[in-house]
């Protein structure tokens, strides 16, 4: 439970009102049933405005084909008919009934086409439509068709017989301006019924195929959800098991990492209050019982037993301050203060000057210089780095017996600098390397508590060099010794 959800945040006043609120399934399904009608709905959008488009462009172009195409069509009847009427023309020498009877042949092809013969001073010969005409009640010598010859509606061929203009053979449709026989309309017609029809099985299909697709994709996200209200309800070993090359995969596979990643956090959380009560419990219960032990006339309140609460005091002190530390650290609220730093120079005087402390010990300490240079400049945040180094010079001197070894070495490979501290200590057993790290830990084996270390050391160390884009190795072997070593790159452009 947060801060902000305690018991005794709530009942203070409005600065420190928290809540807290469940996830309701209603809230989930309703948001993967309107994304799954939205994608339907742009999927059947985008069939419609694709009919639309089509349709729009096959009125544009096709329709002025489909109008040529009829126009052409009834141009060959005008000239077949024209060449006809000419050649008996030619034979009979002049217009008779027996020539214009062959200008039926036009009439006869199609009942909605209309003909005409003209002489060549412009006088009806022939029309189509003088039958119709009486048929009406109508017996006058003028026919009912008076179309002009100019007209689109009409199509006209000259008579031609040896080179010479003798009639003019003029073709309409009936009933329409464009020349369009009423099979052609009926074709024309059924033609725009089939793009609709085809328009609305399209719109059909894409709602049809934008439903089972939305339906695919917000199933992994459904998944998503679900695990993500597993875990705010407090199961944090709740996993999607998503996999996959495309995003929806890679997205489930980042949202698992990300919730282990929260798992192992919350775990070494609790890991870590456990630890800090322990640690806080450990010289506070020193305290509690000497002072008691003394107002109780058990033991006398003179200068050691005061000396005893003192120095208990001491170490709580060094144990919050470390701790306060290291979070600063990881927070990055003290941004490193990047230097130009000769490694050589800061680790060589560090040696110098921790020498006298590590000889009072009954320790030799020793530092040699492997990169081959006098100076090695490095882009580093020189106090840090000073203070991981010195952090590892301690680990190295309390866990080594009287009359070993500890060599500081400085080597150089290219981009990197690389700080060891070797040491001839008790070492660490291979199965607790991983977890030397950790704050608080220490091996039951091989590190005892009367050492005086806190525990912080190394977690302190392996923050510093993460900040400086580095890593940290250690090889150890249990009676032998340990050897610490930490990488960081030279130029802060690499980093």
């Amino acid at each position: 439970m947060t801060d902000e959800q305690s018991p005794s945040s709530r009942d203070g006043g409005d600065s420190s009102k928290g809540s807290y609120n469940t996830v309701r399934p209603s809230v989930k399904n309703r948001a993967s049933q309107t994304f799954r009608a939205r994608l339907t709905f742009f999927f059947a959008l985008t069939a419609a405005m694709t009919a639309v488009i089509l349709s729009l462009v096959l009125a544009h172009t096709w329709e002025g084909q489909f109008n040529t195409y009829t126009r052409q069509n009834m141009q060959r009847l005008a000239d077949s008919t024209a060449q006809v009427l000419a050649t008996q023309y030619d034979r009979q020498e002049g217009w008779t009934r027996g020539v214009l009877a062959y200008a039926t042949a036009a009439s006869t092809a199609s009942a909605d086409v209309g003909v005409q013969v003209f002489d060549q001073d412009g006088n009806i010969l022939y029309d189509d439509t003088w039958a119709l005409s009486r048929r009406q009640g109508y017996t006058g010598p003028t026919p009912i068709t008076d179309l002009e010859a100019e007209s689109d509606s009409v199509v006209t061929a000259d008579v031609m017989v040896n080179r010479v203009k003798v009639g003019t053979v003029r073709l309409w449709a009936f009933g329409s301006d464009a020349l369009l026989t009423k099979s052609d309309a009926a074709f024309r017609q059924k033609s725009y019924e089939a793009i609709l029809g085809a328009a609305g099985i399209a719109v059909v299909l894409a709602c049809v195929i934008g439903y089972i697709t939305s339906r695919e994709l917000t199933k992994p996200i459904k998944i998503i959800t679900s695990t993500a209200a597993q875990i705010r309800s407090g199961d944090l070993t709740a996993r999607t098991n998503l996999r996959g090359d495309d995003e929806i995969g890679r997205l489930g596979e980042t949202f698992d990492a990300m919730a282990t990643t929260l798992e192992h956090d919350i775990k070494v959380e609790h890991r870590l209050t456990s630890d800090v009560a322990h640690e806080l419990r450990t010289p506070l219960m020193a305290m509690l019982v000497t002072v008691e032990a003394m107002q109780d006339g058990v033991l006398p309140a003179d200068d050691e037993h005061f000396e005893i609460v003192a120095s208990e005091t001491r170490r709580l002190s060094r144990l919050v301050d470390a701790m306060l530390h290291l979070s600063r650290i990881e927070n990055g609220k003290g941004s490193l203060k990047y230097e130009s730093t000769d490694m050589v120079y800061l680790v060589r005087s560090l040696v110098s000057s921790q020498h006298q402390l590590f000889h009072e010990k009954g320790l030799h300490l020793r530092f040699a210089n492997e990169t081959g240079r006098d100076e090695l400049f490095a882009d580093v945040d020189p106090d840090l780095i000073r203070e991981a180094i010195v952090n590892l010079m301690s680990n190295a001197m309390r866990y080594t017996s009287t009359d070993g070894w500890i060599l500081v070495t400085v080597a150089y490979d290219r981009p990197e600098v690389i700080i060891s501290v070797q040491d001839t200590g008790i070492g660490i057993a291979k199965e607790d390397i991983s977890r030397i790290f950790t704050r608080f830990w220490r091996s039951s084996a091989s590190r005892e508590r009367v050492s005086g270390g806190l525990g912080v050391g190394l977690a302190i160390t392996k923050e510093i060099v993460d900040q400086h884009n580095g890593t940290i190795t250690v090889e150890s072997e249990l009676g032998k010794g340990t050897t610490f070593s930490i990488r960081f790159p030279q130029n802060r452009s690499r980093r």
